[in-house]
């Protein structure tokens, strides 16, 4: 192991000993670690500009080399031995080398260890096909929660899933279903080379990483027309964010085609937030659910997006609520504190009115 290894494999033992999600670092600047969402500096000395370089030009893998000295940019999978594994995104800024590295448990997460409400999640995990979106800024949990999915199926039904990630993140043993992780880059030269060539893999289920542009959903789209279940990210905030993202995709002149096929295909939006619970030093979920039945779906292909929120904050439905509704249960369970509610409340002036018991038909 080479002196640089040395640091930042030190670095990386005290940000998973620490419970840290992420790692940054910075040429000429210590080490920072993300701890319960906060960064903090690590006291240590700074890394100099020819030690980032040199830990990136040595475990970058030999495929992605040219990619990198082309631009500037690479993700890549390492493994530091005996401490764990990490997704790693190296770049440049103002012409130095920067790393950014995220945790990756070996155990692949339950929902129960996510602190998640696994009713709504179970519905939308037994869909035949369809497209299910998880949502959420980045290190909001979707990666795990989608994991926890994952998980559960793998477990309980017999189903052939191709995940196409960049990079693989959680890494599944086959139970009662059968697993084909394709890493973009190692495993297949691009991701529209893998988008191509998946439905011609037999697959029931397509996990793919995050829902980028129009060509990953208009096969998305296919894929689910055809009986297969798609489950990918995407970021946006809310139910009503997501949506517009999806119609953001098509040019006007296709809005009205768009809106059958998606009316047709969304089984259901699972958005997320991490909140700082009461004890300090941990997060919860919280969850904004849609999941679409025969009145969403009409409301979809009629372009009546708003009216899908009301229907959110004003029902009682277990398999759909709104943000607020989920921050309401745990500002009351005592497991975030009211001000935290607020905080994170797309409406947080609508959520004062519920907790003090005036609710909204």
């Amino acid at each position: 192991m080479t002196p640089t290894t040395e640091i930042f494999n030190d670095l990386l033992k005290l940000a998973v000993e620490s419970g840290a999600s992420d790692v940054v670092t910075k040429s000429a600047r210590p080490g920072y670690v993300r701890i319960s969402g906060r960064l903090k500096p690590v006291d240590m000395d700074p890394i100099t500009p020819a030690e980032v370089s040199e830990f990136i030009d040595t475990h970058v893998p030999a495929i992605f080399r040219a990619r990198w000295m082309e631009q500037t940019q690479v993700d890549f999978a390492y493994v530091a031995e005996g401490i764990g594994r990490f997704r790693v995104n190296a770049f440049h800024q103002r012409g130095m080398a920067s790393i950014v590295f995220r945790h990756i448990k070996d155990h692949v997460p339950s929902f129960a260890d996510l602190g998640l409400n696994a009713d709504p999640m179970l519905n939308l995990a037994k869909a035949k096909d369809g497209i299910l979106l998880v949502c959420g800024a980045t290190g909001s949990g979707k990666s795990s929660t989608l994991a926890a999915m994952l998980n559960w199926i793998n477990q309980n039904l017999d189903k052939h899933i191709i995940t196409l990630e960049d990079p693989i993140e959680y890494t599944f043993l086959d139970d009662k279903s059968v697993f084909q992780q394709r890493e973009i880059g190692l495993d297949v030269p691009n991701f529209e080379m893998a988008i191509k060539s998946v439905l011609r893999q037999n697959p029931d289920i397509i996990f793919i990483g995050e829902m980028r542009d129009r060509e990953t959903f208009e096969t998305a789209i296919s894929a689910a027309e055809t009986g297969h279940l798609v489950l990918s990210t995407m970021h946006a905030g809310t139910v009503a964010q997501s949506l517009t993202r999806l119609f953001e995709f098509f040019p006007p002149e296709q809005q009205i085609q768009a809106r059958r096929q998606i009316s047709s295909t969304i089984r259901g939006f699972i958005c997320q937030k991490l909140i700082p619970t009461m004890e300090g030093g941990g997060r919860v979920p919280a969850n904004e659910i849609l999941t679409t039945d025969s009145v969403i779906r009409n409301l979809i292909l009629d372009g009546q997006f708003e009216k899908i929120q009301g229907l959110l904050e004003a029902g009682t439905d277990s398999a759909s609520f709104s943000f607020n509704r989920d921050l309401y249960r745990l500002v009351k369970a005592g497991t975030i504190s009211k001000a935290e509610g607020l905080r994170f409340s797309p409406n947080p002036q609508a959520l004062e009115m519920n907790l003090k018991g005036i609710f909204f038909k």
